[in-house]
């Protein structure tokens, strides 16, 4: 652990961990069109991948002319967390990745969700990574501000008692990478190339340092990144010094 280049791993959970997104979203579609908004799922994916659904009630509303009550976000919750129960299935290579880095960061890593508590602890026992997360699970429902907003990631880092600066963050959006940096995380971004994900560009443009399609390459990454960083500033000091 003394050669890692951070002293903790802040995940987030939809996207990077599970591919809950097409699920949750077939749901949300078919309740929006239920209140007169049709939108297909790809429609609806884009509107709202990376956003909680309570902070849309505004959109929704505008666009339906009907008031989003508790009860509505009850009853959504309720037939999304069914849907995931019956279909979800982890990102490839997610469980391997958390894994060693658990290992590695002697259990210093953590989810940063802007999802609600209980759909974070279902899909994390449904990816069989629960034991991993245990006491280090971080809803933005419990926190002042959800994302893009970095209150989520600074409620993670201070509980393992890091740095935010010291702590490396995986994000597949531009609304979480957005929090991610706004907390002076290093932001890495899981961008392979299927509909949910933020675009590379996309995810370079609010600060991302790298992003990469593949889960499996991450505890590799992440390892090699001082390196990286390293070579860079041997190159700026070898030049500053042949201009002396």
């Amino acid at each position: 652990m003394a050669d890692f280049p951070f002293d903790a791993v802040l995940f987030d959970c939809d996207g990077v961990l599970v591919d809950s997104e097409p699920i949750t979203n077939r749901v949300l579609s078919e309740m929006l069109g239920e209140l007169g908004w049709r939108l297909s799922v790809k429609e609806t994916m884009r509107i709202f991948v990376g956003k909680a659904v309570k902070d849309e009630a505004p959109l929704i509303e505008a666009r339906t002319g009907v008031a989003i009550t508790t009860d509505w976000l009850m009853q959504f919750r309720a037939r999304r967390n069914a849907a995931l129960d019956q279909e979800l299935m982890a990102i490839p290579g997610a469980a391997t990745a958390v894994r060693s880095l658990h290992a590695t960061l002697n259990g210093r890593i953590a989810v940063a969700s802007g999802a609600d508590r209980i759909k974070v602890e279902l899909q994390l026992t449904k990816a069989g990574i629960l034991d991993c997360f245990e006491g280090r699970i971080f809803s933005g429902h419990e926190t002042p501000r959800s994302k893009p907003f970095p209150d989520v990631y600074f409620a993670a880092a201070a509980a393992l008692g890091v740095d935010p600066a010291r702590c490396a963050i995986v994000e597949d959006t531009v609304t979480g990478a957005t929090a991610g940096v706004a907390a002076g995380a290093t932001v890495f971004g899981y961008c392979p190339d299927e509909l949910g994900h933020s675009s590379a560009p996309a995810l370079q443009a609010v600060g991302v340092v790298q992003v990469f399609g593949d889960m499996a390459e991450l505890p590799g990454l992440l390892a090699e990144w001082r390196s990286a960083a390293s070579a860079v500033n041997d190159y700026s000091n070898a030049a500053s010094i042949g201009t002396r």
